[in-house]
Protein backbone atom coordinates (compact mmCIF):
# COMPACT_ATOMS: atom_id res chain seq x y z
CA UNK A 1 0.00 0.00 0.00
CA UNK A 2 2.77 2.45 0.92
CA UNK A 3 4.70 1.59 -2.25
CA UNK A 4 1.61 2.44 -4.30
CA UNK A 5 1.12 5.65 -2.31
CA UNK A 6 4.73 6.67 -2.90
CA UNK A 7 4.44 6.18 -6.65
CA UNK A 8 1.17 8.09 -6.75
CA UNK A 9 2.71 11.01 -4.90
CA UNK A 10 5.71 11.33 -7.22
CA UNK A 11 4.42 10.33 -10.66
CA UNK A 12 5.17 13.04 -13.25
CA UNK A 13 1.60 13.48 -14.44
CA UNK A 14 0.51 14.76 -11.03
CA UNK A 15 0.13 18.54 -10.83
CA UNK A 16 2.79 18.77 -8.09
CA UNK A 17 5.95 16.66 -7.75
CA UNK A 18 4.82 15.39 -4.34
CA UNK A 19 1.10 15.93 -4.28
CA UNK A 20 -0.92 14.64 -1.36
CA UNK A 21 -1.84 10.96 -1.13
CA UNK A 22 -4.06 10.02 1.80
CA UNK A 23 -3.52 6.66 3.48
CA UNK A 24 -5.44 5.04 6.32
CA UNK A 25 -6.75 1.71 7.57
CA UNK A 26 -10.01 0.15 8.66
CA UNK A 27 -8.08 -2.38 10.79
CA UNK A 28 -4.69 -1.74 12.39
CA UNK A 29 -1.15 -1.02 11.29
CA UNK A 30 2.06 -1.65 13.18
CA UNK A 31 3.53 1.52 14.66
CA UNK A 32 6.76 0.89 12.75
CA UNK A 33 4.88 1.20 9.46
CA UNK A 34 4.33 4.91 10.15
CA UNK A 35 7.89 5.41 8.94
CA UNK A 36 6.76 4.77 5.37
CA UNK A 37 4.69 7.99 5.39
CA UNK A 38 5.95 11.53 5.00
CA UNK A 39 3.74 12.60 7.88
CA UNK A 40 1.36 10.96 10.33
CA UNK A 41 -1.71 12.84 11.51
CA UNK A 42 -3.83 11.67 14.43
CA UNK A 43 -7.48 12.44 13.78
CA UNK A 44 -9.55 12.49 16.96
CA UNK A 45 -12.41 14.71 15.80
CA UNK A 46 -14.20 15.85 12.68
CA UNK A 47 -12.89 19.38 13.27
CA UNK A 48 -9.33 18.10 12.87
CA UNK A 49 -10.27 16.77 9.43
CA UNK A 50 -11.56 20.23 8.55
CA UNK A 51 -8.18 21.69 9.57
CA UNK A 52 -6.49 19.07 7.43
CA UNK A 53 -8.61 20.09 4.46
CA UNK A 54 -7.58 23.74 4.87
CA UNK A 55 -3.86 22.91 4.95
CA UNK A 56 -3.17 19.71 3.06
CA UNK A 57 0.44 18.55 3.30
CA UNK A 58 2.23 17.16 0.27
CA UNK A 59 3.43 13.58 -0.01
CA UNK A 60 2.19 10.41 1.66
CA UNK A 61 -0.07 11.37 4.57
CA UNK A 62 -1.09 8.63 7.01
CA UNK A 63 -4.30 9.33 8.94
CA UNK A 64 -4.80 7.33 12.14
CA UNK A 65 -6.99 7.27 15.21
CA UNK A 66 -5.01 6.16 18.25
CA UNK A 67 -1.78 4.32 19.00
CA UNK A 68 -2.13 1.52 21.53
CA UNK A 69 0.45 -1.18 22.24
CA UNK A 70 2.47 -0.34 19.12
CA UNK A 71 -0.60 -0.57 16.93
CA UNK A 72 -2.13 2.27 14.93
CA UNK A 73 -5.92 2.22 14.69
CA UNK A 74 -7.90 3.54 11.76
CA UNK A 75 -10.65 6.11 11.51
CA UNK A 76 -14.24 5.77 12.57
CA UNK A 77 -16.88 5.46 9.85
CA UNK A 78 -17.95 9.10 9.99
CA UNK A 79 -14.37 10.38 9.92
CA UNK A 80 -13.48 8.07 7.03
CA UNK A 81 -16.50 9.29 5.07
CA UNK A 82 -15.41 12.90 5.52
CA UNK A 83 -11.89 12.03 4.37
CA UNK A 84 -13.42 10.30 1.33
CA UNK A 85 -15.35 13.47 0.47
CA UNK A 86 -12.19 15.58 0.69
CA UNK A 87 -10.30 13.13 -1.51
CA UNK A 88 -13.08 13.15 -4.10
CA UNK A 89 -13.53 16.93 -4.17
CA UNK A 90 -9.80 17.62 -4.43
CA UNK A 91 -9.01 14.68 -6.70
CA UNK A 92 -6.64 13.05 -4.22
CA UNK A 93 -5.82 9.34 -4.08
CA UNK A 94 -7.14 7.63 -0.95
CA UNK A 95 -5.68 4.23 -0.09
CA UNK A 96 -7.24 2.12 2.65
CA UNK A 97 -5.73 -1.00 4.18
CA UNK A 98 -8.73 -3.25 4.87
CA UNK A 99 -7.23 -6.56 5.94
CA UNK A 100 -4.00 -8.19 7.05
CA UNK A 101 -2.44 -11.64 7.08
CA UNK A 102 -0.02 -11.27 10.02
CA UNK A 103 2.96 -11.60 7.68
CA UNK A 104 1.78 -14.93 6.24
CA UNK A 105 1.63 -15.31 2.45
CA UNK A 106 -1.97 -16.53 2.54
CA UNK A 107 -5.08 -16.05 4.61
CA UNK A 108 -8.81 -16.61 4.72
CA UNK A 109 -11.01 -13.81 6.11
CA UNK A 110 -12.63 -14.07 9.50
CA UNK A 111 -16.25 -13.28 10.26
CA UNK A 112 -15.83 -9.49 10.30
CA UNK A 113 -13.16 -9.38 7.59
CA UNK A 114 -12.24 -7.74 5.33
CA UNK A 115 -13.45 -4.29 6.39
CA UNK A 116 -13.79 -2.79 2.90
CA UNK A 117 -15.49 0.62 2.71
CA UNK A 118 -18.58 0.56 0.53
CA UNK A 119 -17.34 3.59 -1.42
CA UNK A 120 -14.24 1.74 -2.67
CA UNK A 121 -13.70 2.07 -6.42
CA UNK A 122 -10.82 -0.41 -6.67
CA UNK A 123 -10.17 -3.40 -4.43
CA UNK A 124 -6.80 -5.15 -4.58
CA UNK A 125 -6.81 -8.71 -3.21
CA UNK A 126 -3.28 -9.80 -2.30
CA UNK A 127 -1.99 -13.38 -2.10
CA UNK A 128 1.57 -14.65 -1.71
CA UNK A 129 2.63 -17.27 -4.24
CA UNK A 130 5.31 -18.50 -1.84
CA UNK A 131 2.52 -20.35 -0.03
CA UNK A 132 2.15 -22.81 -2.91
CA UNK A 133 3.65 -26.17 -1.98
CA UNK A 134 3.77 -25.30 1.71
CA UNK A 135 1.85 -27.02 4.48
CA UNK A 136 -1.61 -25.73 5.34
CA UNK A 137 -0.75 -24.56 8.83
CA UNK A 138 -0.49 -21.39 10.88
CA UNK A 139 3.10 -20.97 9.76
CA UNK A 140 1.99 -20.19 6.20
CA UNK A 141 -1.71 -19.31 6.41
CA UNK A 142 -3.56 -16.87 8.63
CA UNK A 143 -6.81 -18.57 9.74
CA UNK A 144 -5.86 -21.98 8.27
CA UNK A 145 -9.07 -23.65 9.46
CA UNK A 146 -11.19 -21.32 7.31
CA UNK A 147 -8.77 -21.71 4.39
CA UNK A 148 -9.14 -25.50 4.68
CA UNK A 149 -12.93 -25.24 4.65
CA UNK A 150 -12.96 -23.02 1.56
CA UNK A 151 -10.31 -24.95 -0.38
CA UNK A 152 -11.38 -28.51 0.43
CA UNK A 153 -7.97 -29.31 1.90
CA UNK A 154 -7.26 -30.70 5.34
CA UNK A 155 -4.95 -29.07 7.84
CA UNK A 156 -1.44 -30.28 7.13
CA UNK A 157 -2.08 -30.86 3.41
CA UNK A 158 0.13 -29.32 0.76
CA UNK A 159 -1.27 -26.05 -0.57
CA UNK A 160 -1.83 -26.35 -4.31
CA UNK A 161 -2.51 -23.61 -6.84
CA UNK A 162 -5.93 -25.25 -7.38
CA UNK A 163 -6.65 -24.64 -3.71
CA UNK A 164 -5.61 -20.99 -4.06
CA UNK A 165 -7.97 -20.62 -7.02
CA UNK A 166 -10.87 -22.03 -4.98
CA UNK A 167 -10.24 -19.66 -2.07
CA UNK A 168 -9.66 -16.58 -4.22
CA UNK A 169 -12.89 -17.03 -6.20
CA UNK A 170 -15.01 -17.90 -3.17
CA UNK A 171 -17.43 -15.22 -1.98
CA UNK A 172 -16.38 -16.17 1.57
CA UNK A 173 -12.73 -15.96 0.57
CA UNK A 174 -11.01 -13.59 -1.83
CA UNK A 175 -14.25 -12.05 -3.09
CA UNK A 176 -15.73 -11.47 0.34
CA UNK A 177 -17.22 -8.04 1.06
CA UNK A 178 -16.07 -6.49 -2.22
CA UNK A 179 -18.61 -3.83 -3.26
CA UNK A 180 -20.44 -4.78 -6.44
CA UNK A 181 -19.37 -1.55 -8.17
CA UNK A 182 -15.67 -1.88 -7.33
CA UNK A 183 -13.07 -2.89 -9.90
CA UNK A 184 -11.43 -6.12 -8.68
CA UNK A 185 -7.66 -6.54 -8.96
CA UNK A 186 -5.68 -9.62 -7.93
CA UNK A 187 -2.08 -9.04 -6.83
CA UNK A 188 -0.14 -12.31 -6.81
CA UNK A 189 3.00 -11.33 -4.96
CA UNK A 190 6.21 -13.22 -4.08
CA UNK A 191 6.66 -14.56 -7.61
CA UNK A 192 10.34 -14.94 -6.84
CA UNK A 193 11.02 -17.94 -9.13
CA UNK A 194 10.21 -18.80 -12.72
CA UNK A 195 8.04 -21.66 -11.48
CA UNK A 196 5.99 -19.37 -9.22
CA UNK A 197 5.61 -16.88 -12.05
CA UNK A 198 4.19 -19.67 -14.23
CA UNK A 199 1.87 -20.73 -11.40
CA UNK A 200 0.74 -17.12 -11.12
CA UNK A 201 -0.13 -17.01 -14.81
CA UNK A 202 -2.18 -20.20 -14.46
CA UNK A 203 -4.05 -18.82 -11.46
CA UNK A 204 -4.70 -15.50 -13.23
CA UNK A 205 -6.00 -17.21 -16.37
CA UNK A 206 -8.46 -19.28 -14.35
CA UNK A 207 -9.70 -16.24 -12.43
CA UNK A 208 -10.15 -13.78 -15.31
CA UNK A 209 -13.92 -13.75 -14.88
CA UNK A 210 -13.51 -13.04 -11.16
CA UNK A 211 -10.60 -10.60 -11.35
CA UNK A 212 -10.46 -8.76 -14.71
CA UNK A 213 -6.94 -7.60 -13.82
CA UNK A 214 -4.20 -9.67 -12.19
CA UNK A 215 -0.63 -8.58 -11.45
CA UNK A 216 2.17 -11.09 -10.95
CA UNK A 217 4.92 -9.43 -8.98
CA UNK A 218 7.74 -9.58 -6.50
CA UNK A 219 7.69 -6.60 -4.17
CA UNK A 220 10.82 -7.61 -2.31
CA UNK A 221 11.26 -9.70 0.81
CA UNK A 222 10.75 -8.59 4.43
CA UNK A 223 13.78 -8.49 6.70
CA UNK A 224 13.92 -9.32 10.40
CA UNK A 225 15.21 -6.74 12.86
CA UNK A 226 15.46 -8.45 16.24
CA UNK A 227 12.09 -10.11 16.70
CA UNK A 228 10.22 -7.59 14.54
CA UNK A 229 9.53 -8.32 10.87
CA UNK A 230 10.27 -5.16 8.92
CA UNK A 231 8.56 -4.74 5.58
CA UNK A 232 11.03 -3.12 3.19
CA UNK A 233 8.82 -3.16 0.11
CA UNK A 234 7.61 0.44 0.37
CA UNK A 235 11.00 1.68 -0.75
CA UNK A 236 12.51 -1.52 -2.14
CA UNK A 237 12.84 -3.21 -5.50
CA UNK A 238 9.66 -4.04 -7.40
CA UNK A 239 9.44 -6.54 -10.23
CA UNK A 240 6.28 -6.82 -12.31
CA UNK A 241 6.46 -10.00 -14.35
CA UNK A 242 3.05 -9.93 -16.01
CA UNK A 243 -0.23 -8.05 -16.04
CA UNK A 244 -3.03 -10.43 -16.96
CA UNK A 245 -6.19 -8.84 -18.34
CA UNK A 246 -9.07 -9.85 -20.54
CA UNK A 247 -8.03 -9.46 -24.15
CA UNK A 248 -10.93 -9.38 -26.56
CA UNK A 249 -10.98 -10.77 -30.06
CA UNK A 250 -12.66 -8.59 -32.70
CA UNK A 251 -13.24 -10.37 -36.00
CA UNK A 252 -13.85 -7.99 -38.88
CA UNK A 253 -16.26 -9.82 -41.19
CA UNK A 254 -18.39 -7.01 -42.64
CA UNK A 255 -16.75 -6.61 -46.03
CA UNK A 256 -18.51 -7.07 -49.34
CA UNK A 257 -15.70 -9.11 -50.97
CA UNK A 258 -15.86 -6.89 -54.05
CA UNK A 259 -12.58 -8.14 -55.52
CA UNK A 260 -13.50 -11.78 -54.96
CA UNK A 261 -17.03 -11.76 -56.34
CA UNK A 262 -18.69 -13.79 -53.57
CA UNK A 263 -18.68 -13.76 -49.73
CA UNK A 264 -15.18 -14.71 -48.60
CA UNK A 265 -16.52 -15.27 -45.09
CA UNK A 266 -18.45 -18.31 -46.38
CA UNK A 267 -15.79 -19.92 -48.56
CA UNK A 268 -15.20 -23.51 -47.52
CA UNK A 269 -11.99 -24.92 -46.14
CA UNK A 270 -11.93 -28.44 -44.70
CA UNK A 271 -15.71 -28.51 -44.92
CA UNK A 272 -16.32 -25.34 -42.89
CA UNK A 273 -16.76 -21.65 -43.76
CA UNK A 274 -13.64 -19.53 -43.29
CA UNK A 275 -15.37 -17.47 -40.61
CA UNK A 276 -15.67 -20.53 -38.36
CA UNK A 277 -11.94 -21.21 -38.61
CA UNK A 278 -11.12 -17.66 -37.51
CA UNK A 279 -13.61 -17.80 -34.64
CA UNK A 280 -12.20 -21.15 -33.50
CA UNK A 281 -8.64 -19.79 -33.52
CA UNK A 282 -9.71 -16.77 -31.46
CA UNK A 283 -11.49 -18.89 -28.85
CA UNK A 284 -8.72 -21.50 -28.68
CA UNK A 285 -6.15 -18.76 -28.07
CA UNK A 286 -8.12 -17.55 -25.03
CA UNK A 287 -9.48 -14.28 -26.42
CA UNK A 288 -12.55 -13.20 -24.48
CA UNK A 289 -15.01 -11.98 -25.40
CA UNK A 290 -14.98 -12.76 -29.11
CA UNK A 291 -16.93 -10.16 -31.10
CA UNK A 292 -17.81 -10.73 -34.76
CA UNK A 293 -18.63 -7.59 -36.75
CA UNK A 294 -20.98 -8.25 -39.67
CA UNK A 295 -22.23 -6.08 -42.51
CA UNK A 296 -22.57 -7.41 -46.05
CA UNK A 297 -24.09 -10.89 -46.16
CA UNK A 298 -24.83 -10.48 -42.45
CA UNK A 299 -27.65 -13.00 -42.17
CA UNK A 300 -25.78 -15.69 -44.07
CA UNK A 301 -22.58 -15.24 -42.08
CA UNK A 302 -24.44 -15.13 -38.78
CA UNK A 303 -26.13 -18.42 -39.62
CA UNK A 304 -22.70 -20.01 -40.13
CA UNK A 305 -21.59 -19.19 -36.56
CA UNK A 306 -24.88 -18.90 -34.67
CA UNK A 307 -24.06 -21.96 -32.56
CA UNK A 308 -20.73 -20.57 -31.33
CA UNK A 309 -20.30 -18.57 -28.05
CA UNK A 310 -19.53 -15.24 -29.70
CA UNK A 311 -21.13 -11.82 -29.68
CA UNK A 312 -22.41 -10.83 -33.10
CA UNK A 313 -22.82 -7.14 -33.86
CA UNK A 314 -24.00 -5.52 -37.08
CA UNK A 315 -22.26 -2.59 -38.72
CA UNK A 316 -24.90 -0.81 -40.81
CA UNK A 317 -22.20 1.57 -42.12
CA UNK A 318 -19.86 -1.12 -43.40
CA UNK A 319 -19.64 0.54 -46.81
CA UNK A 320 -17.86 3.47 -45.13
CA UNK A 321 -14.77 1.31 -44.77
CA UNK A 322 -12.88 -0.76 -42.23
CA UNK A 323 -12.71 2.01 -39.63
CA UNK A 324 -16.49 1.81 -39.17
CA UNK A 325 -16.22 -1.91 -38.31
CA UNK A 326 -13.39 -1.19 -35.87
CA UNK A 327 -15.59 1.34 -34.07
CA UNK A 328 -18.53 -1.07 -34.05
CA UNK A 329 -16.40 -3.83 -32.53
CA UNK A 330 -14.86 -1.63 -29.85
CA UNK A 331 -18.21 -0.21 -28.78
CA UNK A 332 -19.45 -3.76 -28.18
CA UNK A 333 -16.80 -4.35 -25.49
CA UNK A 334 -17.30 -3.97 -21.76
CA UNK A 335 -14.97 -1.68 -19.82
CA UNK A 336 -13.12 -4.56 -18.17
CA UNK A 337 -10.94 -5.51 -21.15
CA UNK A 338 -7.28 -4.56 -21.34
CA UNK A 339 -6.97 -4.69 -25.09
CA UNK A 340 -8.23 -6.25 -28.30
CA UNK A 341 -6.80 -8.46 -31.04
CA UNK A 342 -8.20 -7.75 -34.49
CA UNK A 343 -8.57 -10.66 -36.89
CA UNK A 344 -9.57 -10.86 -40.55
CA UNK A 345 -11.70 -13.54 -42.15
CA UNK A 346 -9.43 -13.72 -45.19
CA UNK A 347 -6.68 -15.21 -42.98
CA UNK A 348 -8.41 -18.38 -41.73
CA UNK A 349 -5.17 -20.28 -41.12
CA UNK A 350 -4.03 -17.86 -38.43
CA UNK A 351 -1.99 -19.61 -35.75
CA UNK A 352 -3.53 -19.70 -32.31
CA UNK A 353 0.01 -20.09 -30.95
CA UNK A 354 0.90 -16.77 -32.58
CA UNK A 355 -2.11 -15.14 -30.94
CA UNK A 356 -1.04 -16.55 -27.56
CA UNK A 357 2.50 -15.31 -28.11
CA UNK A 358 1.22 -11.81 -28.83
CA UNK A 359 -0.97 -11.86 -25.72
CA UNK A 360 1.91 -13.04 -23.53
CA UNK A 361 4.22 -10.36 -24.92
CA UNK A 362 1.60 -7.70 -24.12
CA UNK A 363 1.27 -9.04 -20.58
CA UNK A 364 4.98 -8.56 -20.04
CA UNK A 365 5.34 -5.15 -21.71
CA UNK A 366 1.89 -3.49 -21.75
CA UNK A 367 2.99 -1.97 -25.06
CA UNK A 368 0.34 0.14 -26.81
CA UNK A 369 0.58 -2.05 -29.93
CA UNK A 370 1.89 -5.62 -30.18
CA UNK A 371 2.32 -7.01 -33.68
CA UNK A 372 4.09 -9.93 -35.35
CA UNK A 373 7.05 -9.35 -37.61
CA UNK A 374 7.51 -12.07 -40.23
CA UNK A 375 10.45 -12.00 -42.63
CA UNK A 376 10.84 -8.31 -41.87
CA UNK A 377 7.21 -7.55 -42.67
CA UNK A 378 4.35 -6.51 -40.41
CA UNK A 379 1.96 -9.41 -39.98
CA UNK A 380 -1.43 -10.07 -38.45
CA UNK A 381 -3.14 -10.25 -36.04
CA UNK A 382 -2.34 -7.10 -34.05
CA UNK A 383 -3.11 -6.46 -30.38
CA UNK A 384 -4.09 -2.92 -29.41
CA UNK A 385 -3.92 -1.95 -25.74
CA UNK A 386 -6.96 -0.24 -24.24
CA UNK A 387 -4.98 3.02 -24.15
CA UNK A 388 -5.11 3.12 -27.96
CA UNK A 389 -8.89 2.66 -28.19
CA UNK A 390 -9.58 6.40 -28.37
CA UNK A 391 -7.25 6.59 -31.35
CA UNK A 392 -8.94 3.65 -33.04
CA UNK A 393 -12.36 5.19 -32.46
CA UNK A 394 -11.22 8.38 -34.19
CA UNK A 395 -10.27 6.63 -37.45
CA UNK A 396 -12.30 7.41 -40.56
CA UNK A 397 -12.64 5.91 -44.00
CA UNK A 398 -11.24 2.66 -45.31
CA UNK A 399 -8.24 2.53 -42.97
CA UNK A 400 -7.33 0.05 -40.25
CA UNK A 401 -5.32 0.06 -37.09
CA UNK A 402 -2.02 0.35 -38.95
CA UNK A 403 -2.78 4.08 -39.20
CA UNK A 404 -1.86 4.33 -35.51
CA UNK A 405 1.56 2.73 -35.85
CA UNK A 406 3.40 6.07 -36.30
CA UNK A 407 1.73 7.46 -33.16
CA UNK A 408 2.34 4.63 -30.68
CA UNK A 409 5.25 2.45 -29.65
CA UNK A 410 5.04 -0.94 -31.37
CA UNK A 411 6.30 -4.08 -29.65
CA UNK A 412 7.34 -6.46 -32.42
CA UNK A 413 7.01 -10.22 -31.90
CA UNK A 414 9.31 -12.15 -34.21
CA UNK A 415 7.56 -15.06 -35.95
CA UNK A 416 9.13 -17.42 -38.45
CA UNK A 417 6.18 -18.83 -40.40
CA UNK A 418 5.81 -16.93 -43.70
CA UNK A 419 2.44 -18.59 -44.43
CA UNK A 420 0.97 -16.28 -41.78
CA UNK A 421 1.43 -13.42 -44.25
CA UNK A 422 -0.93 -15.04 -46.74
CA UNK A 423 -4.45 -13.71 -47.17
CA UNK A 424 -7.25 -14.40 -49.63
CA UNK A 425 -8.22 -11.48 -51.87
CA UNK A 426 -8.95 -13.16 -55.23
CA UNK A 427 -10.16 -16.55 -56.51
CA UNK A 428 -6.54 -17.28 -57.48
CA UNK A 429 -5.46 -16.64 -53.86
CA UNK A 430 -8.19 -19.00 -52.67
CA UNK A 431 -7.10 -21.75 -55.04
CA UNK A 432 -3.48 -21.33 -53.96
CA UNK A 433 -4.56 -21.43 -50.34
CA UNK A 434 -6.51 -24.67 -50.83
CA UNK A 435 -3.60 -26.30 -52.60
CA UNK A 436 -1.16 -25.24 -49.89
CA UNK A 437 -3.27 -26.35 -46.92
CA UNK A 438 -5.52 -29.06 -48.36
CA UNK A 439 -3.65 -32.01 -46.87
CA UNK A 440 -2.05 -30.33 -43.88
CA UNK A 441 -3.38 -30.02 -40.39
CA UNK A 442 -4.68 -26.63 -39.39
CA UNK A 443 -1.85 -24.53 -38.01
CA UNK A 444 -2.01 -24.21 -34.22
Amino acid sequence: MFKAARELSTRPDRSLPRKTVLVTTTTHLGSWQAGFADQVICVNSLSEITKLEMNLPTGVTLLIGKEINNRLSGLSTDKLEKVRRIAEEQNLPLLVEADGAQSRPLKAPGEQEPAIPEFSKHVVVVAGLSGIGKQLSREWVHRPEIFAELSGLNLGDEITFEAMVKVLRNTKGGLKNIPSTAHRVLLLNQADTVNLQAQGRSISDQLLNDYPLSIISSLGKPMTLGTQIMDTTAEGQVEIYAVVEKIAGIILAAGGSSRFGEPKQLLLWKGQPLIRHVVSAAMSAGLSPVVVVLGAFGQEVEKAISDLPVRIVNNPEWTAGQSSSIRTGLRALANDVGGAVFLQTDQPHISQMLIKKIIESHRETLAPITAPQINGQRGNPVLFDVNTFSGLLSLNGDVGGRALFPSFKVNWVIWHDPTQLMDIDTPADYQKFLEMFMDSEEIV
